[in-house]
């Protein structure tokens, strides 16, 4: 998979970790990896696509410090657009994480 994952949009990459979060799958290697090919793309994710990205790694432990900080960075960038479900998952994970 480890060599697809340069081809996954954001959509991809985030219903991956989200599907695999949701399944109570932590799976670290694969979210290595898919934080790793999420961070450059961040900037082309929705909303909906960040908050699940964000909710997924909180979900699963994560705790990857470029990742958390290029969210945040890409939260800020389209808070306008988080629906109310998005915004309390954006604010959940950053609670959570820390």
């Amino acid at each position: 998979m480890a060599d697809a994952l340069p081809s996954f949009d954001p959509q991809n990459l985030s219903n991956t970790v989200w599907a695999y979060a949701t399944a109570q799958h932590a799976a670290p290697a694969l979210f290595d990896a898919m934080a790793e090919a999420a961070v450059p793309k961040l900037r082309d994710f929705e909303a909906q696509n960040l908050a699940n990205m964000a909710w997924a790694f909180a979900t699963v432990g994560s705790s990857d410090a470029q990742l958390f900080t290029a969210l945040a960075r890409a939260a800020k960038r389209c808070m306008d657009d988080f629906n109310a479900q998005g915004l309390a998952n954006i604010l959940w994970v950053f609670a959570t994480a820390g």
